[in-house]
């Protein structure tokens, strides 16, 4: 059993939390409004608790599940408090439309994060090319993700298999740019007949 700190209360958030649950997994709950992380932490149960954000997380892995344009924001203000952590985050640096991303090569949001992190933070992007709803079923799945070093992300994989699903780990920083657009590639297909049940995956 391992326990993750989720940095957030939105869908993704809740989707996180809850297949993790299911799992075994403890959680604990961080978010700026107390009120809806405690509501978070009820409804994905099981012993969800909620912790002080800002605060060091509790987690062994600590997931950053805010928007892209608060993401930079809020890895400034925990500071030290995730030293030594491994960070996964999960944002997609969208357009307006959605047609592409904001971020260049070298400059991806994960890129952006990691020097905003203390040295000692790893940090990881996951879970950018899954839908909350897929995310929350429980069905097997296939998760790209990409950052940190090879230890970091074998500790992301290891944890990623517990909840009955494949890790596709596709390298280090360098290549969370590629995921982003990754990101805007499920986008188009799911607004063009597959679905937002639809997911990214390989055989």
């Amino acid at each position: 059993m391992t326990t993750i700190s989720i940095i957030g209360a939105g869908n993704m958030a809740a989707a996180i939390g809850t297949r993790a649950v299911k799992h075994g997994h403890t959680v604990e709950v961080m978010g700026r409004d107390a009120a809806k992380a405690q509501a978070l932490a009820d409804q994905i149960g099981t012993g969800a608790t909620v912790g002080t954000f800002g605060a060091r997380p509790a987690g062994d892995i600590v997931f950053l599940a805010v928007l892209y344009a608060s993401a930079v924001d809020v890895v400034t203000q925990y500071g030290d408090a995730l030293a030594g952590k491994t960070l996964v985050e999960i944002t997609n640096p969208f357009n307006a439309d959605a047609s592409g991303v904001v971020t260049t090569p070298g400059n991806s949001a994960t890129e952006q994060i990691a020097a905003a992190a203390p040295e000692s933070t790893k940090v990881i992007k996951a879970f950018n090319t899954v839908f909350g709803g897929v995310l929350e079923a429980k069905a097997p799945l296939d998760v790209f993700f990409a950052g940190g070093d090879p230890a970091s992300r074998a500790q992301v994989a290891a944890f990623l298999e517990t909840l009955d699903m494949r890790p596709l780990d596709a390298g280090g920083l360098e290549t969370t740019h590629a995921l982003e657009w990754a990101g805007i590639l499920l986008m188009g297909l799911a607004r063009n007949g597959s679905g937002f049940g639809t997911s990214l995956g390989t055989k």
